[in-house]
């Protein structure tokens, strides 16, 4: 129903700075996978039925979640919880609504997670099914660029999972394989078309802004060139933080004369490898400042960061600074099959923003619970304990279990190792996709993905950890709590035959 009701309150999406991009071409600026998706449903159905795919990617997402973790033993309550946010975030929502790539990005993410992690027998269907959660994690990239760094947590799953170290190593040689194989495709055809050998480039000195907002330009050792290129933190906020000096026209990196003999990118490169040689410690405090903001318990407007009105539902029609007025996002529409003009519904509207705005999104504090609880799941999986091993033979060596063929050893049983790798696979894979994108700029466009993964490695860690303690619980039932296991009264009275050789 709240997708019905986005669908009736903005119509026939919703268009975004960056729509224009995907829908017209970016020019080698970003990844064209998107665009494979609008042509397909352009020519069908405009607009309008880009939302709506957009809406049923949503709710696959949450049905294919709610069924692996259903398939790994989660209770009922937890899958339920971890397929909510999905269901019910308003920002998901907001932009589901709207003609950008993240839907689709997050969609592949979550299709790859589930073909990984879905319970398999040993054998062909075990590589096979690795092969494909790696290839369209692979593909991912080609939608989003930032999705090329899932290839790590993808190879130290493949590493991690199953017995023996040769098949380790040649599974992990199959999803590095499979990654890279629509990565370098790609980029292949990006060369032969337009003769460059890449995913994407969103311009010169993407990583300006991160260096300008940590720069202490107090004691930073620049040419005189390059000393204007250091904002204060009052210009960073007059600006509109790291966005702004990226993107605003009046920001230095725009405005900064170049000295001869250098490209504009050049001298913010040399920039921001002053501030990474000098300053450490400062962007990386900086990047870790803006991660904890997912944490929070409360989503307030911040001048340092993007204007977090951009992801939120408006009872009007939104449109933005310099020429995305509401002609030119009408004139667009109509080129791509879209009769009309762009229109918000104001009741329906309302009621939406007064849904998100009235607390209708995934609170920090459920986040942060994701991602302790999947930590906690890897551990609880891969650290082995102390438990009761069968061996041939009758034991007397001190120290072991007095009954024959029983030793006490550190083990991890393959349920345990199973679940660990899958907290340890969804939980890293967060941590990576979430912190490169914050190394960048800090926006809660970019942290959609966490609807996905966060819940996910949480009810997965709480599955690793209950199930470890059932564990504990039954291995010390067996021991009677003394560490031997217990024979029953009945065997004790009454004399006893002889034993035989």
């Amino acid at each position: 129903m709240l997708r019905v009701l986005a669908q009736v309150a903005y119509r026939p999406a919703l268009l975004y700075i960056d729509s224009a991009k995907y829908l017209v071409g970016s020019g080698g600026t970003a990844p064209e996978g998107y665009q494979a998706l609008l042509r397909l449903l352009d020519p069908a159905g405009g607009l309008a039925l880009v939302a709506a795919v957009q809406h049923a990617f949503g709710l696959a997402m949450a049905v294919a979640l709610y069924a692996l973790l259903i398939r790994r033993g989660a209770p009922r309550w937890a899958a339920t919880l971890a397929a909510a946010p999905v269901l019910l975030d308003a920002y998901q929502l907001q932009l589901e609504q709207t003609v950008m790539p993240d839907v689709l990005f997050e969609t592949m993410i979550a299709a790859g997670l589930v073909l990984l992690l879905w319970p398999r027998r040993a054998g062909s269907a075990d590589a096979w099914l690795i092969a494909a959660g790696a290839l369209v994690l692979g593909a991912a990239a080609t939608v989003r660029e930032i999705g090329i760094t899932l290839l790590v947590p993808v190879m130290i799953f493949a590493l991690a999972a199953g017995p023996g170290w040769r098949r380790r190593t040649a599974r992990t040689a199959l999803a590095a394989a499979c990654f890279a194989l629509p990565v370098l495709g790609y980029m292949t055809g990006a060369y032969y078309v337009r003769g460059d050998f890449g995913l994407g480039s969103n311009g010169p000195g993407l990583e300006y802004g991160r260096a300008a907002v940590a720069a202490d330009c107090a004691t930073l050792a620049v040419p005189a060139d390059e000393r204007a290129l250091c904002p204060s933190p009052a210009e960073v906020r007059a600006l509109g933080g790291i966005d702004g000096l990226l993107h605003n026209p009046r920001s230095p990196g725009h405005t900064v004369p170049v000295p001869p003999g250098l490209t504009r990118g050049q001298l913010l490169d040399r920039f921001l490898l002053a501030v990474l040689g000098q300053q450490p410690l400062r962007v990386a405090a900086s990047v870790l400042r803006d991660s904890v903001r997912l944490f929070a318990l409360t989503r307030d407007g911040d001048p340092q960061i993007t204007s977090i009105t951009r992801w939120q539902f408006q009872t009007f029609y939104p449109v933005y600074p310099h020429r995305y007025t509401m002609a030119f996002f009408t004139r667009l529409a109509r080129e791509h099959g879209s009769g009309g003009d762009l229109v918000a519904v104001e009741p329906a509207a309302a009621l939406l923003r007064g849904y998100q705005l009235g607390g209708g999104y995934t609170p920090g504090p459920l986040y942060a619970a994701g991602l302790a609880a999947g930590l906690l799941g890897a551990l609880s999986g891969l650290v082995k304990r102390p438990g009761l091993v069968r061996q041939p033979g009758l034991v007397r060596r001190p120290g072991l279990v007095r009954r024959p063929g029983l030793v006490r050893r550190r083990t991890v049983t393959a349920a345990g190792t199973e679940l660990g790798t899958a907290c340890l696979l969804v939980t890293l894979a967060a941590v990576v996709l979430l912190l490169s994108s914050d190394a960048f700029e800090f926006s809660w466009r970019y942290q959609l993905p966490a609807v996905v993964m966060l819940p996910l490695a949480g009810a997965l860690g709480l599955t690793a950890v209950t199930a470890r303690a059932r564990r504990a619980i039954a291995a010390r039932t067996a021991t009677g709590g003394t560490g031997r296991r217990t024979r029953p009264a009945s065997a004790e009275s009454g004399p006893r035959a002889p034993a035989g050789r």
